[in-house]
């Protein structure tokens, strides 16, 4: 690259975020690795980013506006611009939707959407003053068809993808450039529990996704390869839909 962009990865420490993490540090970038609690994970995220090229840890709360904000805006002044930004952070509390307790629904929902608004707002004000930036937000299937036991998490993903279109027709004269991926089944410790045998029958490929997989298309919607893309969700699942 012909000058070193900054990427801040939100959820960085682990799965999909780590593969993306590393992913977008051998293509160049210098990458900022959120995460809220995890240190150690998160230091090996940024030791095997190290590996190819430089980046920091960043510790903060998405969901919580009074940290998330700050921080954001924190480091936008310190390095400038932010030009790539990966809403990758997610967390599932799995129920039948007429048992599931408030608190879970919140926890779910916040996590996503109003981690999606604290984090992509001030970015994509300063993606527009600069004129440059691209988005790109880890949605699921689970957004697009809905899922057993998953109504919060289902919401969540499907507002992801709604509001990833409507930024996108906002910002998109700025030449910012704003999409979606949406995972299916991909092996990390969040489908770590569920039948994958079972699973593999359903899905076309006759196999789980790997995080790497995922992290391609997302360095791929980043780059100036999809400088005509923007507003879109790209499906990552073995053909399930």
């Amino acid at each position: 690259m012909d000058e070193r962009k900054i990427a801040l990865v939100t959820g960085g420490s682990r799965g999909i975020g780590r593969a993306i993490c590393e992913e977008l540090a051998r293509a160049g970038y210098y990458v900022i690795v959120n995460y809220r609690s995890n240190t150690q994970e998160a230091e090996k995220t940024l030791a095997a980013v190290r590996e190819d090229s430089d980046g920091e840890l960043a510790c903060f709360d998405i969901a919580d506006s009074e940290t998330a904000i700050p921080a954001v805006e924190g480091l936008i002044e310190k390095h400038g611009a932010i030009e790539a930004l990966v809403n990758n952070a997610g967390v599932t509390a799995d129920g039948l939707f007429i048992m599931m307790p408030e608190q879970d629904w919140d926890m779910v929902v916040n996590t996503t959407l109003k981690g999606f608004y604290n984090i992509t707002k001030p970015i994509l004000k300063n993606m527009i003053k600069k004129k440059k930036g691209a988005v790109v937000s880890i949605s699921s299937i689970s957004g697009i068809i809905g899922n057993r036991g998953q109504a919060n998490y289902s919401a969540a993903k499907a507002g992801l993808i709604a509001a990833t279109k409507s930024a996108a027709s906002e910002v998109g004269r700025a030449g910012i450039r704003v999409n979606a991926v949406a995972p299916g089944l991909i092996d990390t410790d969040m489908t770590s529990e569920l039948p994958k045998n079972v699973i593999k029958g359903m899905i076309p490929m006759a196999r789980i996704g790997k995080p790497e997989e995922v992290a391609k298309v997302v360095k791929f919607l980043l780059s100036d390869d999809a400088s005509y893309v923007t507003g879109q969700v790209l499906s990552i699942n073995g053909g399930m839909c």
